[in-house]
């Protein structure tokens, strides 16, 4: 039988976290006395690394102490928002169903995710999702995205070749993170990207819901 790999992102791809996201990112800048980014500005750095995405945020000028204060102010901003009584992270309509059909279907499953590993025990914490995923990437394991390294490692340590496993995200990172691994890109549009910068980026394919995502992952297997 010839191995199959799906391999994930998770913020705006199974798990919708924009609220949560962009509410941290601007009390970590709130409380840096620094002008909190604008949603649009936020959205298009997700799936970066932490330090990465704060540098790209925060004014040119910044100093790499202050810097390092807000990294730490957003770690501590999206820690204390978990524990709030309004705190809603809720997964996307589809994802689970979309997980359990490609289990029961023998497929191998991934994450590559710049969520940091205490990032993903809070989400597992929160959704039963472990059970799902035979291999785990992120951001403290080694290059962050657009660099493949989270992909190949994915594949390497389940032993799948490129041509056998598919990338899936919203972001256009996730789309060069998996093209720089050589495996097939699946962009969904309900996430943090936009569908026309997913196809500027190079996507094989977009989809629009998890019905038309899981069609061409059993498409993907018939090949």
């Amino acid at each position: 039988m010839t191995l199959r790999l799906a391999i994930w992102d998770m913020d705006g791809t199974i798990v919708d976290s924009r609220d949560t996201i962009q509410r941290a990112m601007t009390r970590a800048f709130e409380a840096n006395d620094l002008a909190p980014p604008a949603y649009d500005a936020t959205r298009r750095i997700v799936g970066l690394g932490l330090h990465e995405s704060c540098r790209i945020l925060a004014p040119d000028d910044i100093s790499p102490e202050h810097l390092d204060a807000l990294v730490e102010s957003y770690r501590t901003s999206f820690r204390t928002l978990r524990t709030e009584p309004d705190f809603h992270e809720p997964l996307y309509d589809g994802a689970v169903h979309a997980l359990e059909e490609l289990r029961n279907n023998d497929w191998l499953i991934g994450m590559a995710t710049g969520k940091s590993r205490a990032g993903i025990r809070s989400l597992f914490d929160t959704h039963e999702l472990e059970q799902f995923f035979d291999t785990i990437w992120c951001a403290d394991d080694g290059p962050g995205k657009p660099h493949p390294f989270m992909v190949e490692m994915a594949m390497d340590s389940l032993g799948v070749e490129p041509g056998s496993a598919v990338m899936i995200g919203d972001a256009i990172h996730d789309i060069a993170m998996g093209r720089a691994a050589g495996v097939r890109t699946l962009g969904v549009s309900w996430g943090f990207g936009a569908a026309h910068e997913l196809e500027a980026a190079g996507a094989d394919e977009i989809h629009h819901d998890f019905g038309s995502l899981r069609e061409s992952l059993s498409a993907f297997t018939a090949r």
